[in-house]
């Protein structure tokens, strides 16, 4: 992910679909600030959220990688963000696989997904890749759904 990509994560982030369970869609200022934040995660941790296309290079997303807290300590989480028209494709499961398995090469021992109680259909990515349901937090104000499983 780089500022080239502004474009396509502004309209990625700013589409109130896709974040529906989110606190509200994403301004171009704000995605710009999302592609900042994956550039520092690149340089700091060696993973961020990556850009997911096509075979032919046509914009789909984003999935990767990043340091969280839900409960205060630092977890690996995996997520992801899939352009409607791409959604049911199966393409959300292949990129959070591949960073299932990025994650386990690279040393993580527990991976988890931080999900909305009603994103179904995040939660079935989860357990697709053999994450299952560990708990039930507050985080940010907003019930999630912790996903996890050791690797």
């Amino acid at each position: 992910m780089t500022h080239d990509d502004l474009d396509d994560m502004a309209a990625l982030l700013g589409d109130p679909e896709i974040m529906t369970y989110y606190p509200a869609p994403k301004t171009r200022d704000e995605a710009l600030g999302w592609i900042d934040w994956n550039i520092n995660n690149y340089a700091t941790y060696g993973h961020g959220l990556w850009i997911i296309e096509t075979h032919d290079r046509e914009f789909v997303g984003d999935c990767g990688l990043t340091v969280q807290r839900p409960e205060g300590e630092p977890e690996i989480e995996v997520g992801y963000h899939v352009r409607s028209k791409f959604q049911l494709r199966g393409l959300a499961t292949e990129a959070a696989t591949a960073c299932r398995e990025f994650a386990r090469a690279s040393g993580v021992r527990h991976l988890i997904a931080i999900i909305h109680p009603d994103n179904l259909g995040s939660q079935g990515v989860a357990r697709k890749i053999g994450l299952v349901e560990e708990r039930r937090i507050t985080m940010h104000l907003r019930p999630v759904v912790i996903f996890g499983a050791g690797l």
